[in-house]
């Protein structure tokens, strides 16, 4: 895999001696606020350990920062009616990460911020956006991009990650954004997908299979994101063997058999 693929890099060699000293597994938080750039992004880059907490209880909330109006190559589409589209998507995929048997309490919520993809900014206004969120769900961790990860070109990956960090200083200090009206909060962790330097990995063996579905949830993403045009049998199994591979070469640094691997931070 390479700088500019979705989700979880490969390791690079310094990363795999960083393994040795890592950590493995958080104890399930109650609740978790995972945040994307696009819709889909969410579920490359932590699908099976999002899929995994939900199992064990977690209330796992999705926000995404922009609409996805530009995920496709088809130069004549409908753009609304592609946002619209992935709307649903992000739902069903959210759906199934929460388990499709979930009860209502134990599905969060999937918010769209609305903001037009690849012109995303690291602004005041959508930063406020998401300290609202933190402060209002008061999530335990944290999940989204690393805005330091070398050689990434997609500006909306870049920006997201810098808002978010940004942001969770803004909902943890109680003098920044008073006229919120909102109760300060400061999650317990900040995971950060994508990242070169990866200290925390997650085992999910048992969750590769729910991250997988979660993914072809997606189906406006077949053509250009998961290079299965058509919805075609042989292409789908082709990008489901990618995925598997890149979690197997993930997981082999901690002896896991597949694993998702982070960015962890703290001490917020």
């Amino acid at each position: 895999m390479v700088a500019n693929d979705p989700g979880q890099p490969t390791l690079s060699s310094d990363a795999a001696a960083l393994a040795a000293t890592a950590t493995i597994d958080l104890d399930p938080p109650e609740c978790v606020l995972a945040i994307g750039a696009h819709p889909d992004d969410i579920e490359f880059g932590a699908g099976a350990t999002l899929a995994k907490w939900a199992a064990a209880g977690t209330v796992v909330h999705h926000l995404l920062c922009t609409d996805g109006s530009k995920g496709t190559w088809d130069p004549d589409t409908d753009t609304a009616a592609l946002v619209a589209r992935r709307q649903d998507e992000q739902r069903a995929a959210a759906r199934l990460l929460s388990g499709v048997n979930a009860r209502p309490e134990q599905r969060g919520q999937v918010i769209f911020l609305g903001r037009v993809d690849g012109e995303l900014d690291n602004d005041l206004a959508t930063r406020t956006e998401i300290v609202t969120a933190i402060r209002t769900l008061r999530p335990d961790v944290v999940i989204t991009h690393d805005p330091w990860k070398r050689y990434r070109l997609h500006p909306d990956h870049r920006n997201t990650g810098q808002l978010v960090c940004d942001a969770i200083v803004g909902a943890r200090d109680p003098h920044f954004y008073k006229d919120l009206g909102l109760p300060h909060h400061r999650p317990t962790a900040l995971m950060l997908f994508e990242a070169d330097l990866p200290n925390h990995a997650e085992d999910v063996s048992a969750t590769l299979e729910v991250k997988l579905q979660a993914l072809l949830a997606h189906e406006s993403q077949f053509e250009s994101t998961m290079k299965a045009a058509g919805g075609d049998p042989d292409l789908i199994e082709a990008f489901r063997k990618r995925i598997t591979d890149r979690l197997a070469e993930l997981g082999a640094p901690w002896n896991l058999d597949y694993a998702e691997v982070f960015a962890l931070m703290v001490d917020l």
